[in-house]
């Protein structure tokens, strides 16, 4: 598996659909797609690949497939948009969110849906991403 596309990403009834190039055959790209869920653990397709167990020949292709299975195969429905703030910064995927006024971050990395956010709280989004920012800067200067 490549890097996931996580600017391609769409979020859709409280799923966050993240496609990636599965293959290649023929030197055309094949697409597959991982899923998270706004539910988190308590859904049977977070984190889960290709719960439809079909490929795409695009981006727009696989997003379809996805949708359609979601459609089919929801477990709850969606009251808003959990992804809604979500940003790509260094191919790392960064979702925001508030609760009570404080702001929490999920943060993953360009190749695995592991959550490797820090257990910290802020008191505005603008804050939050730019400590993420930070850390990510830092690490991306150590590695060079």
């Amino acid at each position: 598996m490549g890097r996931l596309l996580y600017e391609e990403s769409l979020s859709y009834k409280g799923y966050l659909i993240i496609p990636f190039v599965f293959g290649k055959a023929d030197n055309y790209e094949i697409y597959s797609y991982k899923l998270l869920s706004e539910i988190g653990y308590t859904s049977k397709f977070h984190k889960v690949e290709n719960p439809a167990q079909i490929y795409g020949s695009s981006v727009s292709n696989i997003l379809d497939i996805a949708k359609e299975h979601i459609d089919q195969n929801s477990e709850f429905i969606s009251e808003g948009d959990y992804f809604k703030n979500r940003y790509v910064y260094r191919n790392s995927l960064i979702i925001i969110y508030r609760e009570e006024g404080k702001y929490f971050y999920d943060h993953y990395p360009p190749d695995s849906l592991n959550n490797i956010a820090a257990p910290k709280i802020f008191t505005s989004e603008y804050e939050c991403l730019s400590w993420i920012k930070q850390g990510l800067d830092s690490l991306h200067v150590r590695r060079r």
